[in-house]
């Protein structure tokens, strides 16, 4: 069934095209009419002939062709979502400037239809001041910007600059197009509010090449971070060994163990509005650290480590509260009663004095280091008074709605719990 939809999926030259071809599959599945604008550098990592099958459209890649139907303007002009992916650095600088010199630099400029781009590099260039800059312009413009993912490049290259998975990219580009349709643009009511969100998982040492820690990737976290970097608020993130890179814009403080989160965000609380604790913290940590490297030969078969418990963070954050600022804690539970784990829910965050806890399930296959999330948002009560589901970034904004809602009311400005 067609959605009558027409997309426009702009592909450039990086390693990742291939991964375009299941970006215009899922497009197409969906019912959407697809056209691939491909650069000439683009068709070197993957032929026109497989495009073109998946498409079911002719692949368009020459700026002259089609001269009498205007063809330069009329692609752009008739699309409904423009999706580029991979986009490379130089395609983003291109995009910032404004440059068309080619089909896509036209599509993009004659297109007045939401434009979202997957940006895929390596590390150095996505990091490079330049390519910073153009992101923010292009961000600044209303310009989505899927990713990029941390992962492994070519080579023996690893780190930020992968392109999102595809299913993440399609999801994110409808999202645009539903909210442009809507017309119902990121609202602007975090603006003057300085937002401090920590994310990630702390990491404890057992010597310099050991720690004890946990599988959170900092996403959720980075995610909460992007929603209230969009909806107009001031940012800090305080980071422990995130797996993914943090949006032009944040202010991001990194620390490792839960002793050093639990001091850098008691110091960024002091002048914060929001205080949101998305961070995994360990709950324990050695009660020694070696000095050296423990030997298997020394230790023996078994290895005995002797814990000491760490400091609530979250708990004391809400102890030491300034007057009006709202605290949201997370928790994260194994168990897979929902009612169990609400009720868990509810003992805690009347333990954490918080005025609101977002409540998630983990395990093996959920939670950490996934794309999507399914949460649901107690108050102070012990009430629930939002649940979602969806891409971590959807329910990002779903919990800063929540947020917003709460400091509205007033009901968060309360005396924090002894």
């Amino acid at each position: 069934m067609s959605t009558g939809r027409t997309i426009v999926v702009g592909i450039t030259g990086g390693i990742a095209a291939y991964k375009a071809v299941n970006v215009v599959r899922a497009f197409v599945l969906l019912g959407d009419d697809v056209h691939v604008v491909a650069t000439e550098a683009a068709l070197r990592f993957v032929g026109k002939p497989t495009l073109e099958a998946i498409s079911r459209n002719p692949v368009n890649t020459d700026l002259y062709e089609g001269v009498a139907q205007v063809r330069h303007v009329a692609i752009g002009q008739s699309a409904d979502l423009i999706v580029i992916a991979p986009a490379t650095a130089n395609s983003i600088a291109k995009i910032a400037l404004g440059l068309a010199d080619d089909l896509l630099g036209n599509t993009i400029l004659a297109s007045t239809a939401p434009l979202v781009i997957a940006p895929a590099m390596h590390t150095e260039m996505w990091n490079n001041p330049a390519t910073v800059a153009n992101i923010a312009t292009l961000r600044e413009r209303g310009v989505t910007i899927v990713g990029p993912g941390n992962g492994r490049l070519t080579g023996s290259d690893s780190g930020p600059g992968r392109m999102e998975e595809p299913d993440t990219i399609v999801q994110a580009a409808l999202a645009a197009l539903d909210s442009r349709r809507a017309g119902s643009a990121v609202p602007q009511d975090l603006a003057g509010r300085r937002v401090l969100i920590s994310a990630g998982g702390t990491r404890e040492p057992l010597d310099p090449v050991r720690f004890l820690g946990n599988r959170s990737s900092g996403r959720q976290g980075v995610a909460l971070a992007e929603a209230a970097l969009a909806r107009g608020a001031a940012v800090t993130l305080v980071a422990a060994h995130l797996e993914v890179p943090v949006p032009t814009g944040i202010g991001v403080h990194a620390v490792s163990s839960t002793l050093d989160l639990q001091q850098a965000m008691r110091e960024a609380a002091a002048s914060a509005d929001i205080v949101i604790m998305a961070a995994a913290v360990a709950d324990y940590r050695p009660a020694a650290v070696q000095a050296d490297k423990i030997k298997k030969d020394v230790a023996g078969d078994r290895l005995s480590l002797e814990l000491v418990r760490n400091p609530d963070v979250l708990a004391g954050l809400a102890l030491a509260r300034q007057p009006g600022q709202l605290i949201v804690g997370f928790a994260a539970e194994t168990e897979p009663d929902d009612l169990l784990r609400r009720e868990l829910g509810r003992t805690k965050i009347q333990r954490k004095g918080c005025d609101l806890l977002v409540l998630n399930r983990v395990g093996w296959t959920q939670g950490f280091a996934t794309e999507g999330n399914e949460i649901a948002v107690l108050n102070s009560a012990g009430d629930i008074v939002m649940e979602a589901s969806g891409t971590k970034l959807s329910v990002a904004h779903r919990i800063l709605d929540s947020i917003v809602g709460t400091m509205a009311t007033g009901l968060h400005e309360v005396a924090p719990a002894s």
